[in-house]
């Protein structure tokens, strides 16, 4: 109801359905609002509000709960309504208007995102209101709003399946902690409750549960170590995956040496055991085991007799137990390396640790060996930035989270030199995933991106056409000339009156020296990786962080 009093609506249709003389009004808001039984206002998610995105004037329907509504758009409206104030009103005749598209994007930049209601495009709002994608994929360019998308996506389904999905079951994987507080506000501002946000290191620290430590993940930015590089490489694709498979197919091979099992004169030879133990070939070797073990106890039942004595599961299990060659996890991971002949791919730390890159291919053998736990709670994965996510790490979620997922990212912002898969490596992954392309900028202006055309090669790369300065080039004499002229752009930034100014760096040693410098006469703050939130003002950022954020002005040193 408050949010309601600061700005009730922002578009109105009148539609006439065939059959009918004359059109009715409909209002639509970022809630519905009814009173008296008369629904004077409709949620923009509502199946009714389809039409303001999708339709011009003229032939237009909507899916309603008794099947396809057809009739006639006979009039759009757009309102810009602040703190109870109409700011204006423009009639349109076409989908979501520019002049409207134009105003919200010159806006200076928030400390959080914010929703997209009032100007979501047609190809926006067929990606939002797609609720039989079991997974869908979207690959989108720098400022194409797919996060925002997928953030809306959710609030869709939160309201197409309330009584199915709620704020609780959805969990959205995000690069870092500042984009999670950048992005956090979106859905409590379209009227549902804030979801879950983890990080991949959390998805492992649940997985692994402290079986064994592990480092966090190096920058290949600043990391000089040439072995390192080549062990992160060769675990970054698709090809890996397979010689994982590879292995886990000859597993029974590899661990498990049956043989006779006695008791009390009663001998079960060795190759009945042994067939059973790849009869339950789909399970992981513990629980094999478990299941042989139940085997075994029917089968001395029915050999001693009903009224025999005979051993308990986990008496037999035990004995079973000692015929595995290999008894954990770890020395199964060690002994794949053996297998396929790298056994320079596996190096723990000093500290007896395993490597990141290590981490998850660690736990798709314990999924193997001991079996991993499902999570299912979750009944939506958001996984952002999907270029950052190699094929094992993918392989993992998929046997952790066995829901549907909406899983975007650009794999032209590919920053990590050690990933070698591709974007064709994880459709292959998700064979029957829904896959959308969105190629239109809306974040920048026509001179930046016409700038960024000129250096990164990317001919289907559409822009908005909106005008601002062009960026400038300005070439230093020394590092002390570049200190200053960046202190000389901060002066001018404060002056202006802008929301935020970025300072993008490449690594965070490079971002923490030029801090140090800067902060002395300077109000300026360090994203680092142990950074939980974004503020407005001067941020001095390495690029890894700055993912997703948007500033109003940005400055890149050492270019």
């Amino acid at each position: 109801m408050e949010k309601l009093k600061e700005s009730p609506y922002f578009a109105r249709i009148d539609f006439v359905s065939d059959g009918e003389e004359e059109a009715d009004t409909f209002y639509i808001g970022r809630f519905g609002f009814t009173h008296c039984n008369e629904k004077l206002i409709f949620d923009w998610r509502a199946p009714i509000s389809g039409m303001f995105y999708d339709f011009s004037l003229g032939r237009a329907g909507f899916e309603a709960p008794v099947g396809w509504i057809e009739g006639e758009l006979t009039r759009k409206r757009q309102f810009k309504i602040q703190n109870g104030i109409m700011e204006y009103a423009i009639e349109s005749s076409t989908n979501v208007q520019d002049e409207i598209l134009q105003r919200e994007l010159a806006h200076t930049s928030d400390e959080k995102m914010k929703s997209i209601i009032s100007t979501i495009q047609r190809e926006q709002n067929v990606i939002i209101r797609n609720e039989k994608a079991n997974t869908l994929i979207i690959q989108g360019v720098a400022g194409s709003g797919k996060t925002s998308i997928a953030l809306h996506c959710i609030a869709f389904l939160l309201y197409r399946f309330k009584n199915q999905i709620t704020a609780e079951d959805v969990t959205i994987l995000s690069p870092n902690k500042v984009f999670a507080d950048f992005i956090s506000g979106v859905i409590p501002e379209l009227g549902e409750e804030p979801i879950c946000e983890l990080s991949l290191q959390d998805v492992a620290c649940n997985a692994l549960n402290e079986i064994i430590a592990f480092e966090p993940e190096k920058n290949p930015l600043e990391n000089e170590d040439e072995a390192w590089k080549k062990r992160a490489k060769f675990k970054s694709n698709l090809a890996f995956v397979g010689l994982l498979d590879q292995y886990i197919h000859n597993i029974s091979e590899r661990v498990f040496s049956a043989k006779d099992y006695t008791y009390h004169g009663h001998i079960i030879k060795a190759a009945w055991i042994k067939e059973r133990f790849d009869n339950y070939k789909e399970m992981p070797v513990k629980k094999r085991l478990a299941s042989v073990a139940g085997d075994v106890r029917e089968h001395l039942r029915s050999s001693i007799g009903m009224w025999g004595e005979v051993p308990k599961a986990n008496v037999i299990l035990k004995s079973l137990n000692k015929m595995l060659m290999i008894k954990d996890t770890f020395a199964l991971y060690k002994d794949f390396y053996q297998y396929i002949d790298e056994k320079d791919m596996f190096v723990l730390s000093e500290k007896k640790a395993l490597e990141w890159e290590d981490v998850f291919p660690f736990l798709y053998l314990m999924a193997a060996f001991e079996g991993i736990e499902e999570n299912r709670f979750v009944k939506h994965l958001v996984i952002d930035e999907m270029q950052d996510y190699t094929p094992i790490q993918f392989a993992i979620l998929n046997m952790m989270y066995p829901c549907q997922k909406t899983i975007l990212g650009d794999f032209g912002q590919v920053l990590n030199p050690c990933h070698l898969h591709s974007l064709d490596e994880i459709r292959r992954i998700y064979k029957d995933a829904e896959f959308v392309a969105l190629n239109k900028s809306y974040r920048s202006t026509y001179e930046i991106m016409e700038f960024a055309k000129r250096i990164c090669n990317q001919p289907s790369l559409e822009m908005v056409e909106r005008h601002g300065e062009k960026p400038k080039t300005v070439y230093c004499e020394n590092a002390e000339h570049e200190i200053a002229s960046m202190a000389a752009l901060i002066k001018e930034f404060e002056e202006r009156g802008n929301a935020s100014l970025g300072i993008v760096v490449k690594t965070e040693t490079e971002a923490k020296r030029l801090y140090d410098l800067l902060s002395r006469e300077h109000p300026v703050q360090l994203l680092s990786r142990d950074s939980t939130r974004f503020t407005n003002g001067v941020s001095i950022t390495p690029i890894r962080m700055a993912k997703g954020l948007e500033f109003d002005e940005v400055i890149v040193p050492d270019a």
